[in-house]
């Protein structure tokens, strides 16, 4: 536990304006990342008797060993900083909402030359529009239904689309009616994305003007005796307004705004949001975080601005936010929104009316939310501790250990040998440090030299890094010295796929370094036993045992990664061929290789003049590829084992391999993998 005094600036170092502060605890971590109006008499309050501090403020400076800061001209750049800094060091002591679920939109692919309607997860690309989030895919699916009739847009895969132009019949939903096939050329590329944009204004709310525009359409048809085509845009209109009854109307004057609610206790906090577009609520959504430092509602509320709207543009961030509570100072959190949208944004706090009782409505969401939260989460925190503390009893280690890391060698029968990384903080995976290695030191299958190097590695790695941490000086965040260092973090606990001998060799190899304050064990997979350096005899734990049951789940996840690594590997290794060895031949022109020629035989026996003739190949480039193809010799040909069948033109198969790897049709060959033991 560090002194806070040891690492005090004075007063006078510390300037009197707006900026942005991180402490670092003794690794150089960045654990807390703070704004402030000014930095001076902030981080005073940090420095002042730890008996007069929250109980989580005080952890919080006792962790840290050092504190920066960098000055800002505004107090929205403060803000827009903050956030940046927060998503790239994810400090442990700062409010992080965990979502746990990737929240389902309604795409409309308007970068695409035939925009396509689908349910699409995670970051958001450029040129699409997204409409949610969504509480379930199925609601998605249900309301796209419903809207084909009327709006038959694209749904189907790049897959299904190219092999309908190729044979030239659409698929089920162009023949139903709910595609307009523009795959075989039923409808223009214009007209499809006319229609796309007519999708997209409807579920952006603009639905009045087009339900009016078909209800004149079918009364004109009828007026006409064209009764088929009334009768078509009658169920057309029930159709629509039956997908518009999934969203009833909540807010009047089709207001466009998100609800944000947030009910809290002193440990944790659950936010809800409604996303109310046309005055329906089109989208819910919702995190729960832990309250790790000491925060109002209002900076709860601001935190959850920086999520919801940090990584967003446009009409993406509405006219109108309503909150429980506004942030302090208002001002700066306004403008940021205002930047963000490009136009005035309302950020308050609704006092009467329908927005009051929705914002009830979200708030008792908020409520249950939290509950449901604290009741699951009751076990999962309990199981956790006391899986640690078995562990730490177990292993006779000082405490419990915070951090695990697990290492896994996998191979396929000596060939492709890879190493993998695995790291668990308080018992819960942190995939973003995960690592992997390929083993350089030798060739062949030695599972023990191998987990020797990899270790070895690994940790000169972490003391090259902490020789280092002392020459930390620059806060560009764009500079590489100023990134979290991939492997400066230590581990409190070393665990090992194997028994043994793996055991032995990563205690060496710790030992070779000087590293002694690193415990190390290993698990045997085959009674699931766990092994100690220097020791006879293994430690078996009870097969009930929530340490055992952590202990595998770290070592099943080392192994799932290793090997995940290891096929793809094994997969690019399979897929090379002759061209793989011209000098300076990237993907794009060895893919314009083969299409032009077809395969790497007929390439072969190509002239000069005629490889030329392929886009972007030079004289110079077409006599190396010519002499590399001739110096490399025919592969063998190969044996369909199913039916014992020679296939003359291995290189045909070969030629098609390669043009699947790089996106292009393959034909489906008798080909047959022979597959190795996989450790």
């Amino acid at each position: 536990m560090a002194d806070p005094s040891s690492y005090r600036p004075k007063p006078g170092d510390i300037p009197d304006s707006p900026g942005v502060y991180r402490f670092r605890d003794e690794h150089r971590r960045v654990i807390y990342v703070g704004k402030a109006k000014s930095l001076r008499q902030r981080l005073a309050n940090y420095f002042q008797d730890l008996a007069n501090l929250h109980p989580r403020t005080r952890t919080m400076v006792t962790t840290a060993a050092s504190v920066e800061w960098t000055v800002v001209s505004t107090e929205v750049e403060a803000l827009q900083l903050e956030y940046s800094w927060i998503k790239e060091y994810d400090p442990r002591f700062n409010v992080k909402y965990r979502d746990d679920k990737s929240y389902p939109y309604l795409a409309v692919t308007m970068n695409e030359e035939f925009p396509r309607v689908q349910v699409m997860r995670g970051h958001k690309k450029k040129g699409v529009r997204y409409f949610g989030p969504y509480g379930h895919a199925w609601a998605i699916r249900d309301t796209v239904d419903l809207l084909l009739r009327v709006f038959p847009v694209r749904t189907c895969s790049a897959g299904v689309f190219k092999n309908a132009a190729r044979t030239g019949r659409p698929c089920l939903l162009g023949y139903i009616g709910k595609c307009s096939a523009p795959c075989v050329g039923r409808i223009s590329a214009e007209d499809h994305r006319e229609l796309a944009e007519e999708f997209s204004d409807f579920m952006a709310g603009r639905t009045g003007t087009y339900l009016r525009r078909l209800e004149q359409q079918m009364a004109q048809a009828a007026e006409e005796m064209e009764y088929e085509r009334a009768a078509r845009l009658r169920d057309d209109i029930e159709a629509l307004k039956k997908a518009m009854e999934k969203n009833a109307v909540v807010l009047a004057d089709a207001t466009d705004a998100d609800l944000i609610a947030v009910a809290e206790d002193e440990l944790e906090a659950a936010v809800q949001i409604f996303h109310v577009r046309g005055g329906r609520v089109r989208g819910q959504r919702g995190w729960v975080t832990d309250k790790v430092e000491e925060v109002t509602t209002g900076a709860l509320v601001e935190h959850a601005l920086q999520q919801l709207y940090g990584e967003e543009s446009g009409d993406a961030v509405p006219k109108e936010v309503l909150v429980p509570a506004l942030p302090d100072p208002l001002e700066p959190v306004q403008q940021w929104l205002t930047d963000r949208r490009g136009s005035g944004v309302s950020l308050r706090i609704p006092q009467r009316g329908d927005k009051k009782a929705l914002m009830e409505t979200v708030q008792r969401n908020a409520q249950q939310a939290l509950a449901l939260h604290k009741t699951r989460r009751a076990s999962d925190l309990t199981t956790r501790s006391r899986a640690l503390e078995e562990i730490a009893e177990a292993l006779d280690l000082d405490s419990a250990p915070l951090r695990i890391e697990c290492y896994d060698i996998s191979h396929l029968q000596g060939e492709d040998v890879v190493a993998s990384m695995v790291v668990f903080e308080d018992g819960l995976q942190r995939k973003g440090e995960y690592r992997r290695f390929q083993i350089r030191g030798f060739q062949g299958q030695d599972d023990v030299r191998s987990m020797h190097e990899v270790i070895t590695r690994r940790f000169r790695r972490y003391l090259a890094d902490k020789e280092k941490t002392g020459e930390w000086v620059d806060d560009d965040l764009k500079d590489e010295e100023g990134r979290p260092r991939k492997f400066a973090y230590p581990p409190q606990l070393v665990v090992v796929d194997g028994g043994q001998p793996q055991v032995a060799a990563a205690r060496r190899a710790l030992d070779e370094l000087g590293i002694d304050d690193i415990a190390v064990c290993g698990l045997a997979k085959r009674l699931e036993e766990v092994w100690l350096p220097g020791e006879d005899d293994p430690v078996v734990l009870p097969r009930t045992s929530e340490g055992l049951y952590l202990l595998q789940r770290v070592r099943d996840e080392a192994h799932r990664f290793a090997i995940t690594y290891q096929r793809t590997k094994r997969a690019k290794r399979f897929r090379a061929g002759p061209l793989d060895d011209v000098p300076g031949l990237g993907e794009t022109r060895k893919r314009a290789l083969i299409k032009h020629f077809g395969s790497v035989k007929k390439l072969r026996s190509a002239t000069l003049d005629q490889i030329c003739e392929v886009p972007g190949i030079g004289r110079k480039t077409a006599e190396t590829i010519a002499v590399a193809l001739a110096q490399a010799a025919p592969a063998a040909p190969a044996v369909n084992t199913a039916t014992g069948e020679i296939m003359e033109d291995v290189e045909e198969a070969a030629s098609g391999a390669t043009a699947g790897a790089a996106g292009e049709p393959v034909p489906t060959g008798a080909r047959n993998e022979r597959r190795g033991q996989e450790t």
